[in-house]
């Protein structure tokens, strides 16, 4: 994938370099209906289109960047919101399972036929 890559930049380079020393007739380029001053050949209008796309390009992937970071964050607080869910539910069982048993021994303790007898010791 890197050498495809690589392949496909050298690629885009050899043509611009071809189109730069192939088109050296004059030209304007206008920008919003005002010429653009220091612009007069087709090379420079060419440079100038190839500065907007790597502009064009670098600002997708800041907004690309931007998206998966957004993204991450957003999985990341689902997974702790579960998480905290997961944490109350347990906590709430084991709050139950202690309010029983301290129901239980109340209960065990205000029966007096439940408490085991003590023996007394001989004098």
């Amino acid at each position: 994938m890197i050498f495809l890559g690589l392949l496909v930049a050298l690629a885009a380079g050899a043509v611009g370099v071809a189109v730069v020393l192939d088109n050296p007739g004059t030209a304007r380029l206008t920008l919003f209906g005002d010429e653009v001053p220091g612009v007069t050949s087709q090379w420079q209008v060419f440079m100038a289109g190839a500065v907007v796309a790597i502009l064009f390009m670098a600002g997708m992937m800041v907004a690309s960047l931007g998206f998966r970071r957004a993204m991450n964050m957003r999985r990341e607080l689902r997974d702790l919101r579960d998480e905290h869910e997961e944490s109350l539910q347990t906590l709430e069982m084991e709050r139950r399972k202690l309010q029983q048993a301290l129901a239980q021994a109340r209960r065990g303790m205000d029966d007096p036929a439940s408490v085991p007898a003590q023996r007394v010791a001989p004098n």
